[in-house]
C-alpha cells in the first residue's frame, strides 16, 4: 500500500467512522497490520491524506452484493407494438385494445401503428381520432407518452402505463364511503 501513497502523514479512520488522528505512514501501516485490516486510501486529494481501515475484501463483497439487489429490483421496459387499419371493426378494435389493456398492465409500453393505404392517405383524422378513442379507452392503465405523429404512410402512438392505476368510477365511489365512516 505504501507505494501508492506518497504523503509523509495521512488522516486515519477507523472501521467504524470515528477519527484515530493524522499518523506517520509507517505507524499508520503497521496499525492496519496489527488490527488485520487495510488501509485504504479514501481521500487523496485532502491535505493530508485520508485512509481508512477496513476489510477491503468484504468491502467488495458487500457493494457486489448491494449492485446485485439493485439490478433485481429494477424494472426492462420494452416496447410492444400493435398494428390497426383505419377502417378497423368494433370487434377488432376491442381485441386490440384488450391487447394493449395487457401489455400495460405486464408493464411494457405500447406503441400503436396505423398503416394509411391509398386515398385513406389523404384524411390522417381518421387515424387520429382511431388513436384518441384508443387513448380514452385506456385512460385507467395507461397515459399517452407521445402523441399520434404521421411519419410517412403511418402514424404511431406511444401509451406508457400508470406508476398507479385511476380507480374506476365505481371504486372511487366506495373508497369515498369507507373514508367518511
Amino acid at each position: 500500500m505504501n507505494g501508492y501513497i506518497r504523503a509523509a502523514e495521512v488522516r486515519v479512520v477507523a472501521p467504524d467512522g470515528s477519527q484515530i488522528g493524522v499518523k506517520k505512514l509507517a505507524e499508520a501501516i503497521w496499525l492496519a497490520e496489527q488490527l488485520e485490516l487495510d488501509l485504504v486510501e479514501v481521500a487523496p486529494n485532502a491535505k493530508p491524506p485520508v485512509c481508512r481501515l477496513m476489510d477491503y475484501g468484504k468491502y467488495k463483497y458487500e457493494q457486489s452484493v448491494k449492485e446485485r439487489e439493485a439490478r433485481k429490483k429494477q424494472t426492462r421496459t420494452s416496447v410492444k407494438e400493435l398494428r390497426m387499419k383505419v377502417r378497423i371493426g368494433d370487434h377488432d378494435f376491442d381485441i386490440t385494445a384488450r391487447k394493449a389493456r395487457e401489455f400495460l398492465g405486464e408493464g411494457d409500453k405500447v406503441k400503436v401503428n396505423i398503416r394509411f393505404r391509398g386515398r385513406e392517405q389523404e384524411r390522417p383524422e381518421f387515424g387520429r381520432d382511431l388513436l384518441h378513442r384508443l387513448a380514452d379507452t385506456l385512460d385507467d392503465v395507461g397515459a399517452v407518452e407521445q402523441a399520434p405523429k404521421l411519419e410517412g404512410r403511418s402514424m404511431t402512438m406511444v401509451i406508457a402505463p400508470r406508476r398507479h392505476p385511476k380507480p374506476t368510477e365505481g371504486e372511487s365511489a366506495e373508497s369515498d364511503t369507507t373514508a367518511s365512516q
